[in-house]
């Protein structure tokens, strides 16, 4: 907790505001106690003096509202008070000592009393004044009036600075006490006060370190905990906006990424078109020179020069158009149609339209009997993959008892289509280049049956807009390529 908490503020500025109270407290009962307290005292004297003159011109002193008014208040302000007329009959005399202040009056009319006082206000029809000593002073006031009663009033004083004195010594120890007792209270109220204010400092503090994790769980039911809500949705915000930041920054890499792999796979394009582009272009050239120069003039043979060039442009044609599909597939210019449909009799399709091709070759096709197998995808891009797979084993297929075994195998939740063909197993150090454009095992085998290498690449690029796994896998008597739809 730092030196300038809030908590301790408190404490202090509540003892400070304790121990200035009784100090004020302690200066007035010093300076205005007395004065107050002869204030009180006067007034209690003019409330009788007041009753007694209306009385004596209302000539009510024979009656007992007088008499209880006049009771009521000697016995509640502890005043005494004495009435005579002018023949000196007694008119009224106060239960509490109002006798025996019949000689003391009379002492006065006649200027008889040798007492030390102090007058405090003379009037026509009345004297108030302090007599007696420190310790037996009294507060009396005495007089004539218009219609000849004479009258004396008289209240105790009291030690009012040993009274004050008291007073001080008691709001000292009451107030010590009262400090002491706040302190502690204030300590540990402040405590659970300040506690969801440490808690907000402790969240800041974290965001200032973009930590989002914490968050305001106090409930100080004031607007502390508006204030916490209020962190809580800041904090989700800047958690939100950073994310969006690194997202966006994320993306902004990966484009910058892509620019880059565009351009390298631009440039691998262009070297690799041009070296495959270069063996057709030559071998048309070279048989339509000999045409032209007439180097062979009996049919048969210009019958197969045109045969060469229309076999060679027919290659270049194919794979220009397969070339342009890669690029469509890779550069994201393809929408991906999802669709139901049964990928098992789409296979019988394709299968059944290449049986002029297999059976030419004299290549036996097997294909397992399955029920209708439904699965969820591009029908399209699904049948352009297993005509890949399918003419790449018919060109590969070789052996004594060479075949090609195709089934669509349900797995939990997928449909697994698999092509095999009997053959030369692909070499372990080229199986993870198979998927790259113009890369062939063996280029001279590919180069009789017209591939371009690039076949494969469609399958990958198909296959990666499907979000689908596919693969290869050697056997001993042959290779397996297989991909996987989702059947639900």
């Amino acid at each position: 907790m730092g030196k300038h908490s809030i908590r301790r503020q408190f404490s202090f500025i509540f003892i400070g505001v304790m121990a200035g109270v009784i100090l004020l407290c302690f200066l007035v009962n010093s300076f205005f106690l007395e004065d107050y307290y002869l204030l009180s005292k006067k007034k209690v004297i003019f409330s009788a003096f007041h009753s007694i003159r209306k009385a004596s011109a209302e000539n009510q002193y024979d009656t007992d509202e007088f008499g209880e008014k006049l009771n009521e208040l000697c016995n509640n302000s502890n005043i005494a008070v004495f009435v005579m007329d002018a023949n000196s009959d007694t008119r009224y005399a106060s239960e509490n000592g109002g006798e025996r202040l019949e000689m003391r009056l009379l002492g006065y009319i006649f200027n008889l009393s040798r007492e030390p006082v102090t007058v405090l206000e003379e009037k026509e029809e009345y004297i108030l004044q302090r007599a007696g000593f420190q310790q037996n002073e009294y507060l009396e006031m005495y007089g004539r009036l218009e219609t000849g009663i004479s009258f004396i009033i008289r209240t105790p004083l009291e030690s009012i600075r040993e009274s004050a004195t008291v007073a001080n010594r008691f709001w000292i120890y009451i107030g010590i006490l009262g400090t002491t007792v706040g302190a502690f209270l204030v300590w540990f109220i402040t405590a659970r006060m300040t506690k969801p204010i440490l808690s907000l400092r402790n969240i800041s503090e974290k965001m200032v370190h973009l930590d989002f994790e914490a968050k305001y769980g106090e409930k100080a039911n004031n607007e502390l905990d508006l204030l916490g809500e209020n962190m809580n949705l800041l904090s989700e915000t800047l958690e939100r906006s950073i994310s969006e930041l690194k997202t966006a920054n994320n993306e902004l890499q990966r484009d910058i990424e892509k620019k880059e792999q565009i351009d390298a796979m631009r440039k691998e394009f262009l070297s690799n078109v041009s070296h495959e582009l270069k063996t057709p272009i030559a071998l048309i050239q070279g048989y339509a020179e000999g045409l032209r120069d007439g180097i062979s003039q009996d049919p048969e043979s210009q019958k197969f020069y045109c045969d060469v060039i229309v076999d060679e442009a027919g290659k270049m044609n194919d794979m220009v158009q397969k070339l342009l599909t890669l690029n469509r597939l890779e550069f994201g210019n393809d929408v991906v149609e999802m669709e139901r449909f049964d990928v098992y009799a789409m296979i019988q399709n394709c299968i059944q339209s290449t049986d002029i091709l297999t059976k030419s070759r004299e290549i036996p096709v097997r294909l397992k009997e399955r029920g209708p197998q439904y699965v969820w995808a591009d029908e399209l891009k699904t049948e352009e993959v297993f005509m890949n797979y399918f003419t790449n084993a018919v060109n590969h297929c070789a052996g004594e008892e060479c075949f090609i075994e195709v089934d669509a195998e349900p797995l939990d939740g997928k449909v697994r289509i698999k092509v095999f063909n009997t053959g030369l197993p692909i070499p372990e150090e080229s199986l993870p280049y198979l998927w790259d454009k113009f890369y062939k095992v063996d280029k001279a085998r590919t180069r009789e049956y017209g591939g371009s290498g690039i076949g494969l690449s469609i399958v990958k690029a198909d296959m990666e807009a499907m979000n689908q796994r596919f693969g290869v896998e050697n056997f001993s008597n042959g290779v397996l390529f297989w991909f996987e739809l989702d059947a639900r």
